[in-house]
């Protein structure tokens, strides 16, 4: 007998499928109703991500194989659950949660289908999380991709419009090569299945596994694009900075999604066997690339919106850098920062509105000429002369420093724990044991450096902003839009509070992730409901 968790797999895909549907079918002048039922489904998703996510997590774990249609592999579609899955599907409920929650104080009624959008883009994250097939992966990314375009036009306006046009362009360019590049890995190993293939690798030939290895290259670019490494990300910054807040909030999950999968194919394909290591220099100094970029990016960027999208790419070198090194202990403390960085990055998108809501368009540049072109003496008056600072600005100046706090990764919240537990993996004092080497060393500074950079950048742009404000603008603040942002800080500081567990957790992830074998043997003893088989050969006979 299959336990009924066991069918909880296909929920957070089936549930945002049929939300999307009755919205679409119900009058656009009625958004409140809309609004209701799409806070419903996300309600409900981010508690089915959170019981798998204790499932998975727990001593009582199930098979996390799902055989949709009753048939094996590799001939069947089939979803995987397994911790790293689960814990992504958590963060991506909890991050949509808290962006559609600001959505409807009015970004929702900007423009039409939104919560329809919102859903359609909420099923493509979370079916890419758990397929286990590679053509389902492609079914997936499209379905994302089209309610992403959708949401990034939302709202209309000629900057949004321009940086959506080039966002269509390049992901349509990606999707391209990701269809290039499941093209030929289906025409050299015969099959899409993940666990199928990570079987059959190692029994190919030389020349077929060349060509393998050549789809696997296209595929990954196809995803280094979403992850947005460098010279791959110029679109980024643009695009993201000219998304509504709601949307660049939920956004920070998307580049994530790319890492997500290179992980996963870099743990099946390329841990063992005849192309043991495969692709990991490219993700080793392109993230170094990323990262170097990202923190010039960040020092040069004066508007906030560019700032955020500069602090993705940060976010995302990072993690592509510790991809390319294959290290268990630099993993986990790299789940950690995936975490939180992915949670103060989507906070930081939604509070940039609420700061820049009091400022004109030409406030942050006249706030930087002003002392070299300036009146001196007027400038020194106001600084001397001093404003008290309302409780709305406040409680905004308090959220924007604990956001610096954690993208500078500074004591005491979970960007400095991360940080933390993967330098000193680096450095060797952790569970490596081994002194580092040259490029470890390399690694290390310039996370150091990420993170004085970040500090530089928003130390400059918070003292212009609630300091020494020229416009003395106190912008008028919604409950419904400042509670998501403290929602999610305060998840850091829970994962500061429960960072044990929490590395626990990640460790056990890391583990079972670098351990292609429990993968496989996950989708070939996927139980099959006798019953339904029975009755499905006798109606055939």
């Amino acid at each position: 007998m299959i336990h009924w968790s066991h069918h909880l797999i296909i929920a957070p895909i089936l549930l945002p499928l049929f939300a999307s549907a009755v919205l679409l079918l119900i009058d656009e002048r009625k958004r409140t109703t809309k609004a209701m039922i799409s806070l419903m489904s996300t309600l409900l998703m981010a508690y089915i991500a959170y019981v798998l996510f204790r499932i998975e997590s727990g001593p009582n774990n199930f098979s996390g194989a799902y055989l949709l249609g009753n048939w094996k592999e590799p001939f069947g579609i089939v979803l995987v659950l397994d911790g790293l899955s689960a814990m992504m599907m958590l963060l991506t409920s909890v991050v949509a949660l808290a962006a559609l929650v600001y959505a409807m104080a009015a970004w929702h009624a900007a423009g039409t289908h939104f919560h329809s959008m919102f859903q359609l883009l909420l099923m493509g994250v979370n079916g890419a999380f758990l397929t286990g097939d590679l053509f389902n992966l492609f079914v997936f990314f499209e379905v994302m991709l089209a309610a992403s375009y959708g949401l990034l036009l939302h709202g209309s306006g000629p900057l949004r419009v321009k940086a959506g046009l080039h966002y269509i362009a390049v992901n349509l360019a990606a999707a391209l090569l990701f269809l290039i590049g499941v093209s030929l890995i289906y025409g050299t190993a015969g099959t899409l299945n993940m666990a199928d293939l990570a079987a059959r690798i190692s029994t190919m030939d030389r020349e077929r596994l060349m060509l393998m290895e050549a789809g696997a290259g296209v595929l990954g670019i196809a995803f280094l694009i979403k992850a947005g490494m460098w010279p791959l990300c110029f679109w980024l910054p643009t695009a993201y900075s000219a998304a509504s807040a709601p949307v660049a909030g939920v956004f920070a999950i998307l580049s994530k999604l790319g890492i997500y999968v290179i992980m996963r194919l870099v743990a099946l394909l390329f841990v063992d066997g005849p192309s043991a290591g495969f692709g990991s220099p490219v993700l080793l100094y392109g993230g170094m690339a990323t990262l170097i970029f990202g923190i010039i990016g960040v020092l040069a960027s004066q508007a906030l919106g560019r700032l955020a999208g500069f602090s993705v790419l940060i976010s995302s070198g990072t993690l592509l850098m510790v991809l390319g090194i294959k290290d268990g202990a630099v993993s986990a403390g790299a789940l950690l920062y995936l975490v939180s960085s992915t949670l103060t990055i989507s906070a930081f998108f939604m509070l940039i509105e609420l700061v820049e809501r009091g400022q004109d368009a030409g406030a942050s540049v006249l706030a930087v000429t002003m002392e070299a072109y300036g009146d001196a003496e007027e400038y020194e008056a106001i600084e001397a002369e001093g404003i008290a600072m309302p409780a709305t600005m406040a409680i905004l100046g308090i959220c924007f420093a604990a956001c610096g706090i954690l993208l500078a990764g500074l004591p005491p919240l979970s960007g400095f724990i991360a940080k933390f537990a993967m330098l000193s993996a680096m450095m060797g004092t952790g569970a490596i044991g081994v002194p580092p080497t040259s490029e470890m060393w390399i690694l290390i500074i310039l996370v150091i450096l990420s993170g004085v950079a970040s500090l530089i950048a928003m130390t400059r742009v918070g003292i212009r902003t609630f300091w020494t404000s020229i416009e003395g603008t106190v912008p008028r603040v919604l409950v419904i839009e400042i509670v998501p942002v403290l929602f999610l800080l305060s998840l850091t500081l829970a994962l500061t509070v429960w960072a044990g567990p929490a590395m626990r957790y990640m460790d056990t992830t890391i583990h079972t992730l670098g351990d292609p074998k429990a993968y496989i043997d996950a989708v070939e003893k996927a139980l099959v409901v006798p019953n339904a088989q029975d009755s499905a050969s006798g109606g055939s006979q």
